[in-house]
C-alpha cells in the first residue's frame, strides 16, 4: 500500500471516531482504491451495526450538552476548522485526489468550498433567530424559539469526500445538533481526516462521531430504527432515497434529501456564445462531470448550433487525461469500473440511435478507471443518454428550433435540481427559469453552488435545502409557546 503521510502530507486516521476516540471497527477492515492505478492505498475501519449503535449513543450523550454551549463558542469551533482545513489545504486536495482520483486542481477547488461551509455557519450559528408577537385576538403573545432537532445522521457520498461532510457538519453543529456521519466506502479518508480537524479545532467528545463501513444498509437499518435519532440527512442516488425514506417513515424521522440530477443546459441563438462555452465546460466537467449539477443534456438552438457543437468538442478533446496528481492534469479517471462500464454504455447506445460522436467516445487503452471525454451531436430527444444521470465526461448536444420545445425537453425528466440557461435577453432568462422546473437555475452562469445560497431541487431530486439560512433551520425543530404576561 502507498505511503500516505509521504504522498499527502497529512497524516490520516483509519479507524471508527466513535466519543472523541479511535476504535477497531468490528468487521474488518475496508481497502480504499487509488481510481487511476486500481491500487489499494489504505485500509479503513469496517462498522458493524453495533458499531454504528455505539456511535448513536456517543451523539446521544453528548447532545445536551453541545446543545446548550453558547451559539458564539459553537461558532469559535467551526472558525479554527475552517482556518486549519485552509492551512492544510493542499495535503487534503491530495488525499481526495488520491481516494477519488479527480484531478488536483479540481480537489483544491473542492478544498476551499468546503471550508467555507465552515466559516459560512460559524457566522449563522449566533443567527439563529425566532419571533414574538400577539395573537390577533389579544388574548396572549405567541413566542415562536428554535431548537437543535437532536441527534443527526449523515450519509455523504463518494463524489465531493470534504464539501459533502462539510456541508452537513456545519449547520448541524451551528444548530446545536450531534452527528453520526457515514462517508461513502470509497472515499472515506477525507472524512476521517475532516474529523481529526474539528477534534483539534475544541468540538467536545461524542458531538461529532465518523463510522465507515462497507455495508451502507446494515448501517442505515441499525440507526434509522434507534429512537434517539431524529434527523437524517442524505446525499445520494434516488434510488437510494427512496429506500432511506421508506426506512426513516417507521420512526417519523425528519429528513433532508439531496438525490440525482439531469440538468439541461440551454442555449438560445442570441446567447455569447464564448460565455456560453466557458459555462458548458464548466457545468460539465467540474468534478469530471461526477456531479449531481452536472449538465447532462445540451439544448442548443440550431441557428449556433454547429458553432458551438464544434468548438466544444475542440475544447474537451483537447483536454489532458491521466493520473490526478500528475502535473498537468486536467481529468482524472472515474471512481469505479462499475461507473465506467455504465458511462460507455449510455455512449454506446446514443450512437447506435444515432447520435455522431465528435471527440472521445471511447475507453483508453491504460490503467485505471477512465473515460475518453465525449461530445456526441444530434442526439435523438428520448434517447437514453437524456434520462439518465450521466455522471461522467460525457456531453450529448440536442438541436432545438423553439423555446416552448426546449422547456418542454428540459422538463421532461422526473429529476428537478438545477437548469442552466444562455441568453442575452434578460425578459427570456427571467421566463425561461420560471417556466423549468427545478430548484437552481443559473442565468448565463455554468456553477451555482455557494455555500450562503439554499441548494436544493424539486420532483425526485430532493426534499430540503443544503446552504444558506435554510440549511441551519432544517437542523431545528420549532416550538411555539403561548404566553400571557
Amino acid at each position: 500500500m502507498a505511503d500516505l503521510a509521504a504522498t499527502t502530507g497529512i497524516e490520516v486516521p483509519t479507524g471508527l471516531f466513535i466519543g472523541g476516540e479511535w476504535t477497531k471497527g468490528g468487521a474488518g477492515l475496508i481497502g480504499v482504491t487509488d481510481p487511476a492505478t486500481e491500487e489499494t492505498i489504505a485500509e479503513v475501519a469496517d462498522a458493524t451495526a453495533e458499531d454504528a449503535l455505539d456511535a448513536v449513543a456517543a451523539a446521544d450523550a453528548a447532545a445536551a450538552g453541545w446543545a446548550a454551549t453558547a451559539p458564539r463558542e459553537r461558532a469559535e469551533c467551526l472558525r479554527r476548522a475552517w482556518a486549519l482545513m485552509m492551512e492544510r489545504a493542499e495535503p487534503l486536495a491530495r488525499l481526495m485526489t488520491l481516494e477519488n482520483g479527480k484531478a488536483l486542481p479540481d480537489a483544491r477547488g473542492e478544498l476551499a468550498y468546503a471550508a467555507e461551509f465552515f466559516r459560512w455557519y460559524a457566522e449563522e450559528a449566533v443567527r439563529l433567530d425566532g419571533s414574538v408577537l400577539t395573537a390577533p385576538s389579544g388574548a396572549n403573545r405567541i413566542l415562536v424559539v428554535r431548537q437543535p432537532v437532536g441527534v443527526s445522521v449523515l450519509i455523504t457520498p463518494w463524489n465531493f469526500p470534504a464539501a459533502m461532510a462539510t456541508r452537513k457538519i456545519g449547520p448541524a453543529l451551528a444548530a446545536g445538533c450531534t452527528v453520526v456521519l457515514k462517508p461513502a466506502k470509497e472515499t472515506p479518508l477525507t472524512a476521517l481526516a475532516v474529523a481529526d480537524i474539528l477534534r483539534e479545532a475544541g468540538v467536545p467528545d461524542g458531538v461529532v462521531n465518523v463510522i465507515t463501513t462497507s455495508s451502507a444498509s446494515r448501517f442505515s437499518q441499525a440507526v434509522l430504527g434507534d429512537p434517539r435519532v431524529r434527523k437524517l440527512s442524505f446525499t445520494g442516488s434516488t434510488e437510494v432515497g427512496r429506500v432511506l425514506l421508506k426506512a426513516a417513515a417507521d420512526s417519523v424521522i425528519n429528513c433532508s434529501m439531496e438525490l440525482g440530477g439531469n440538468a439541461p443546459f440551454l442555449v438560445f441563438e442570441d446567447a455569447d456564445i464564448k460565455a456560453a462555452l466557458d459555462g458548458a465546460f464548466l457545468a460539465k466537467m467540474r468534478n469530471g462531470g461526477e456531479a449531481c449539477t452536472a449538465a447532462n443534456r445540451f439544448y442548443v438552438h440550431e441557428a449556433v448550433a454547429d458553432e458551438f457543437t464544434a468548438a466544444f468538442a475542440a475544447r474537451l478533446g483537447a483536454l489532458k487525461v491521466g493520473p490526478g496528481l500528475e502535473p498537468g492534469t486536467e481529468l482524472g479517471p472515474l471512481v469505479n469500473s462499475d461507473t465506467r462500464s455504465k458511462v460507455a454504455s449510455l455512449v454506446a447506445d446514443a450512437a447506435a440511435a444515432g447520435g455522431r460522436v465528435l471527440t472521445g467516445g471511447a475507453v483508453p487503452d491504460r490503467r485505471g478507471f477512465f473515460y475518453a471525454p465525449t461530445v456526441l451531436d444530434n442526439v435523438t430527444p428520448g434517447s437514453g443518454i437524456l434520462n439518465e444521470e450521466i455522471f461522467g465526461p460525457v456531453a450529448p448536444i440536442v438541436r432545438f428550433s423553439d423555446e416552448a420545445q426546449a422547456i418542454a425537453w428540459a422538463n421532461d425528466t422526473e429529476y428537478g435540481l438545477v437548469s442552466y440557461v444562455y441568453t442575452r435577453d434578460l425578459r427570456r432568462s427571467l421566463r425561461v427559469a420560471e417556466a423549468l422546473e427545478s430548484g437552481m437555475v443559473g442565468i448565463n452562469r455554468g456553477v451555482v453552488s455557494d455555500p450562503a445560497a439554499p441548494f436544493g431541487g424539486v420532483k425526485q431530486s430532493g426534499l430540503g435545502r443544503e446552504g444558506g439560512h435554510d440549511r441551519l433551520l432544517e437542523f431545528t425543530e420549532t416550538k411555539y409557546i403561548a404566553v400571557d404576561w
